[in-house]
């Protein structure tokens, strides 16, 4: 018998072990990751940003966790000695229809307690990125780069310390919800526990109905597509250069990111992926496909941004049209100087009605706390997550 078990070796789920170790030293906690390695979809594919918090709206669970787990993370790797660079980004308005939204991400950054955003000028653009060309900007000092698998590793060497046991490789196949507890039976063996926490990420709606739990969200999976910058022409990006995002989605639009580890990545953009976990261009799952597709929240999203996503669907195949859209942020980027980058899947909850789930989703029931939306910045915030659903977790003993 356990106390706790949670479901998914992600960011979030090695935070939320972390977390709950921390608060109850004795509990008996086992983390359990269906692939051979920790944090080997989302946390390892991501760009490597330490988001400050400026894009989202004050007060949601977004701005809260990451503007709390940022100070969190950056405590955390000094104590542990994990490399980051608070290096600053800037966030370019290419159109004057744009220039209004940079006034909005401003009061949100100083209302979510942003310190040392500043607008800047054409000219002073020109100063901090010579590359880019824009009409005005944002300053943001506080946003930074790092290696999250690093940092998911430093969690999971801690857990073990702790007293946690962290099983990978083992796949949860089917939740039964007893008196008591629940019954946890995985592709090699069979559990039962008090609690149950779902960081199962691409697979948590799924493994939310397996606990009983009733959701009126669907995980579709959008592929976000990277380009490296060949070396040659590094000198065109100093840190990092975003675009301003477009308010109807939960996107960030294809930006430059200098890496901790060396190099720069541009991109992402925001395609369906045919397969949830489905990382190259022609990977499908058909019946993952088809749950996609007849999802009705999904085909109300279809029928209303379908111009948007055939854009998104075009530029995935075609590197002109990738080479393009960033030439909005820096002109002199050209096709050859691109070479092919890797991808990550985002785990988007959209519920029946069409809508975009853009902040932390959390349900809880007798023997589940069921996380079904943890998108970025939850890389940032995961510290601050795992404290809130800790929480949650900890009042129950």
């Amino acid at each position: 018998m356990h106390d706790v078990i949670i479901v998914g070796g992600g960011i979030v789920g090695l935070a939320t072990a972390l977390k709950i170790l921390e608060k109850k030293p004795n509990i008996n906690l086992l983390l359990l990751e269906k692939e051979a390695k920790l944090s080997a979809h989302q946390t390892g594919n991501n760009s490597g940003v330490i988001h400050s918090g400026i894009y989202y709206k004050p007060g949601s669970l977004k701005a809260i966790n990451c503007r709390k787990g940022y100070n969190q993370l950056l405590a955390f790797c000094d104590k542990e000695n994990i490399k980051y660079d608070l290096c600053g980004k800037v966030i370019v308005a290419t159109e004057i229809n744009q220039l209004s939204s940079l006034e909005t991400l401003i009061e949100r950054g100083k209302l979510n307690g942003l310190k040392g955003i500043t607008k800047i000028t054409k000219e002073e653009l020109a100063e901090i990125e010579p590359h880019v060309k824009g009409l005005a900007g944002i300053k943001v000092p506080e946003t930074g780069i790092i290696d999250y698998k690093e940092v998911s590793s430093k969690y999971a060497e801690i857990i073990k310390k702790s007293g946690g046991i962290i099983h990978t490789a083992e796949k949860v196949l089917k939740i039964t919800p007893q008196k008591e507890s629940v019954i946890v039976e995985t592709s090699k063996d069979s559990y039962e526990s008090k609690l149950l926490v779902n960081c199962a990420g691409l697979y948590s709606d799924k493994v939310a109905k397996m606990t009983g739990q009733e959701i009126n969200v669907k995980i579709i999976p959008f592929r976000g597509e990277y380009f490296k910058v060949k070396k040659e022409k590094h000198h065109l990006v100093n840190n990092l250069i975003y675009p301003v995002p477009d308010p109807a989605f939960p996107f960030l639009g294809v930006h430059f990111t200098r890496m901790i580890g060396g190099g720069i990545e541009a991109g992402p953009n925001a395609v369906l992926a045919f397969a949830r976990e489905g990382y190259k261009k022609l990977q499908i799952s058909l019946p993952e496909l088809t749950e996609t597709l007849m999802w009705p929240g999904f085909q109300k999203v279809a029928a209303k941004y379908w111009a948007t996503g055939f854009g998104e669907m075009y530029r995935s195949f075609s590197k002109s049209a990738f080479t393009k859209a960033l030439q909005k942020l820096i002109p002199e980027i050209q096709k050859n100087d691109l070479e092919q980058g890797g991808a990550g899947i985002r785990a988007q909850a959209c519920d029946r009605n069409g809508g975009l789930i853009d902040d932390f989703l959390i349900y809880e029931n007798k023997f589940a706390v069921n996380v079904c939306n943890a998108p970025s910045p939850a890389a940032t915030s995961s510290l601050a997550i795992g404290e809130t659903i800790s929480d949650l977790i900890v009042k129950r003993f």
